[in-house]
């Protein structure tokens, strides 16, 4: 498989865009603190859900390109 070989290189505007996905799936991952948590459960969920399309799309540019 081509896709786990393929090299690329992430400026810090774009990786910050990758951790905030990963921080909001975790967050999501820790939810069974409902009761703290509850409240912001759907803004989480879109900021994850943003986040994930745009790292993915990003990754998926870069391989593309070759950078």
């Amino acid at each position: 498989m081509n896709f786990f070989k393929a090299k690329t290189s992430w400026s810090n505007a774009e990786l910050i865009i990758l951790k905030l996905c990963i921080a909001s799936a975790y967050i999501l991952v820790g939810a069974y603190f409902y009761s703290f948590v509850g409240n912001y459960y759907m803004p989480i969920l879109f900021v994850f859900a943003v986040t994930c399309i745009w790292a993915v799309y990003l990754w998926i540019s870069k391989m593309r390109n070759g950078k």
